[in-house]
């Protein structure tokens, strides 16, 4: 009877295990969505039956610097990033008391050059306030990861260089003299990259960045997320879990 294929000793080393890319849930606010035409808001009655989904399946959401930190051991399958953008005032006030009650962790990225504003960058609003500087801190010491969102909001593709660094460089300079903390994570606005903005975001001294869908540039500092809104009910959630275990190719080196 003939060998198989995997029996056969080809002279090459076996191939490596490959782990799925890890799965980091895209948020935005936890409020009132009666107005959101950018669906960026989920309410908090949302958010913690989508959290308690997380946890009857086994799973925790934790923050992308402690996801990152469980796979290079060769462990985390059951984390789940949870990543919330922008820094809207609404996190402290309706998320952190959710995670908190399901004992979960979670990076919020915001913007150092925007503490105390609104979203600004959204021309069909609404207008949505802004974590002020006292309103970081309050997130940080109750355990959530601090990561940069840029300064103010700009698209890094359409940057000149000069933007490009301010937005990359001196938002982690100005958040770490905030917090008192190394900041390790950035996250791309819009979710647009290409390959100068990795660059930047990568000599800047980031461990990782997140963006949407990176396509060929997915790496540490180009990691994929799913979107997660008003509408993912728990079916839509194992759904959407599932296709990105299946879909996502993996990250190298994670």
């Amino acid at each position: 009877m003939a060998a198989s294929v995997d029996s056969l000793d080809t002279g090459r080393p076996p191939a490596p295990h490959r782990s799925p890319a890890p799965w980091v849930a895209m948020y935005h606010s936890v409020g009132d969505c009666s107005d959101d035409p950018y669906r960026i808001t989920v309410t908090p009655e949302r958010l913690d039956r989508q959290l308690a989904w997380l946890r009857r399946r086994g799973l925790r959401g934790v923050s992308v610097t402690e996801l990152l930190a469980a796979r290079a051991r060769g462990e985390g399958r059951n984390l789940v990033g949870l990543t919330f953008d922008d820094g809207y005032a609404d996190f402290v006030a309706d998320a952190l008391p959710l995670l908190h009650r399901w004992g979960c962790g979670a990076t919020l990225f915001v913007l150092p050059g925007r503490l105390g504003g609104d979203n600004a960058w959204d021309p069909l609003g609404p207008r949505k306030p802004l974590l002020t500087a006292e309103g970081i801190r309050q997130a940080a010491a109750e355990g959530v990861e601090i990561g940069s969102h840029g300064l103010t909001h700009v698209d890094l593709t359409k940057a000149d260089d000069l933007t490009l660094k301010a937005e990359v460089a001196e938002s982690r300079a100005q958040l770490e003299e905030l917090t008192g903390a190394p900041v390790d994570g950035f996250c791309y606005p819009y979710g647009t990259i290409d390959a100068r903005a990795v660059q930047a975001v990568r000599e800047a001294g980031y461990t990782y960045a997140c963006a949407i869908d990176p396509g060929p540039l997915t790496g540490p500092h180009a990691l994929p997320r799913v979107y997660v809104g008003q509408d993912d009910t728990a079916w839509r959630l194992h759904l959407k879990y599932w296709l990105h275990r299946l879909r996502r190719r993996p990250v190298e080196g994670l």
